[in-house]
């Protein structure tokens, strides 16, 4: 434990008053912050909710100097097993997606969602915790394939055209479990010829959720989703747990190795 962590702990929420204020944190996060809104956003309660809630798992990470109120998440995971998803019948990532391959694939999915830090535990390590738990999560449940949509900022895609023709030409899912956007919604990221990309502003241009999910081995889907209601374009990101880096791999070897 360093002074940066000995407030902080990361657990699954455990009963309502843990996840209103997980949805109080990305109330804060997603609608005030980024601009977004949906059917569920209780706007006086300043909550961000959706029905996915009720039958998700909730990891959070807890700032226990903050004991008193509801702010004491200050970062956030929404996990759904295909367990969980065939009850309910969908995925989340079903209103953007076609996610055919992965439901053919035969393989134990997890989609995550609402991922979200406090502005003030950025680029600490909030979010190193959030994955350690994420990793021990995965391990307990034989989860093979992790996935979810994640989101830039805003829906003019002219200016996110070098960010998304970075990812559709180096790190495009293998076919065979490559889900694609909805005709409706489907933005082609293929914006800037391969030989006319510029690194630099590629990587300047894209969160850093996304920069760290291909640093261990991630994918994207076919097309980008725009989602005016949310004020995001989303890319559909996907990690396959026998296909990941080295580097993943032994994360989550030390992670199994720690428990054993």
């Amino acid at each position: 434990m360093t002074p940066e962590t000995h407030c902080l702990e990361v657990r699954l929420a455990r009963d309502p008053r843990d996840l209103r204020a997980a949805q109080r944190l990305r109330y804060r996060v997603f609608v005030e912050e980024l601009g977004g809104d949906g059917p569920m956003v209780d706007h006086a309660a300043r909550l961000e909710a959706d029905e996915f809630d009720a039958v998700c798992d909730h990891l959070i990470l807890v700032d226990t100097s903050r004991a008193g109120g509801d702010h004491y998440v200050v970062g956030a995971y929404r996990l759904l097993t295909s367990e969980k998803a065939e009850a309910l019948g969908r995925y989340y990532c079903d209103s953007e997606y076609d996610l055919t391959p992965l439901r053919r694939s035969g393989r134990k999915l997890l989609e995550l969602g609402r991922s979200c830090v406090a502005p003030d535990h950025r680029g600490g390590a909030g979010m190193l915790l959030l994955w350690n738990a994420l990793a021990d999560y995965v391990l307990a449940r034989g989860i093979e394939i992790l996935f979810g949509v994640a989101s830039f900022h805003g829906t003019d895609v002219e200016a996110l055209r070098m960010p998304l023709a970075w990812l559709h030409h180096h790190h495009l899912a293998p076919p065979e479990l490559r889900p694609k956007a909805l005709p409706d919604h489907f933005q082609p990221m293929d914006l800037v010829p391969l030989a006319a990309l510029d690194r630099r502003a590629a990587l300047q241009g894209m969160p850093n959720l996304i920069k760290a999910y291909l640093r261990l081995g991630g994918f994207v889907g076919d097309g980008a989703y725009v989602d005016h209601v949310f004020n995001t374009t989303d890319v559909l990101l996907l990690m396959d747990t026998t296909a990941m880096s080295d580097k993943y791999r032994d994360f989550y070897a030390r992670r199994f190795e720690a428990k054993s």
